[in-house]
């Protein structure tokens, strides 16, 4: 009887798939960081000054949790395009993304989020290149924005003498200049997204930008509607820029001179951009919380 050509070979070995469990290791110890860092933090919230100076308008707390949301659901978008990504696990994760690089540490959030994607092959293979243009795409976005507003708020700039030194300015703006040309320059070796796919994220980015600077104009303005909402816009817009200038010192020292030559000595106001501050730092410490507990369980339970 003739031997089948299809006979298994003793000699073969059987597949083995290759060992993930680092990934769920690696996501369950940024979950801990997380954890820690969000509880040494809780001090610097004081609760019951909050709650007395928390704004009655109704419009407040809608246009806080759009401003809030607005980073990764934008990004939910643009991995939604790319990955598929699915929606309640998608977006958690992209929340556990946003609050790892404001409590933890920056780009922490992406290493989670890579370890994260890694673990769910279904969704891509290769996630840290989709993840990198993602970065980088936001990045240049912030450059636009920061290159319009400077042409924007130039005037006002020399008008109100908001503390920027010439020289930090020109260093600042040729630094953005420079970084944004690099970027298109090499566009071909450092994205590995097509063309498509990209003008597709740095349109999101972009309306993401302008979404914000509006919704933080919009969040002083429910809670002080006596302040003009053009006045909030500008100082708005300000911020923007001078957080994202790399060569100007004290930056907030600078925005808060911006401040108070805009709108002259009145405490409310300070009171009222520290008090959204605070908020947003403890809708992290909170939603971070929950998070990183429910990643804890979900790694022990998965061991």
């Amino acid at each position: 009887m003739p031997t089948s050509s299809f006979a298994v070979s003793s000699t073969l070995i059987p597949l083995r798939l290759p060992d993930r469990r680092w990934q769920k290791w690696l996501s369950a110890t940024i979950s801990i960081a997380l954890l820690v860092a969000i509880l040494a933090q809780f001090d610097r919230i004081g609760l019951g000054r909050l709650r007395q100076a928390i704004p009655a308008a109704p419009g407040f707390w809608p246009a806080l949790a759009a401003y809030y949301l607005a980073l990764p659901a934008s990004e939910w978008l643009i991995y939604r395009r790319l990955w598929r990504l699915p929606a309640l696990a998608g977006f958690a994760a992209l929340l556990r993304k946003l609050v790892s690089n404001e409590v933890l540490l920056g780009y922490s959030g992406e290493v989670a989020f890579y370890a994260w994607a890694r673990d769910r092959s279904r969704l891509t293979n290769t996630p840290f290149g989709a993840i990198k243009d993602v970065s980088v795409t936001s990045a240049l976005a912030g450059n636009i924005a920061t290159l319009a507003m400077i042409v924007i708020a130039w005037p006002h700039l020399q008008a109100l003498n908001v503390a920027i030194m010439p020289r930090h300015l020109a260093w600042s703006i040729a630094a953005v200049l420079a970084i944004t040309a690099a970027i298109g320059f090499w566009r071909g070796r450092i994205f590995s997204l097509l063309p498509r796919d990209l003008g597709f994220v740095l349109s999101v980015h972009l309306l993401r930008v302008a979404a914000t600077t509006v919704l933080s104009a919009s969040l002083w303005h429910f809670a002080l509607p006596a302040v003009g909402l053009s006045v909030w816009i500008l100082l708005a817009a300000l911020q923007l820029l001078i957080t994202r200038l790399p060569f100007v010192p004290n930056k907030d020292l600078v925005f808060a001179t911006a401040t108070l030559l805009l709108v002259g000595e009145r405490s409310r106001i300070g009171v009222m951009i520290a008090l959204v501050a605070t908020l947003i730092l403890a809708a992290h410490l909170v939603i971070g919380a929950a998070l990183a507990i429910f990643d804890l369980f979900d790694t022990a339970a998965s061991a």
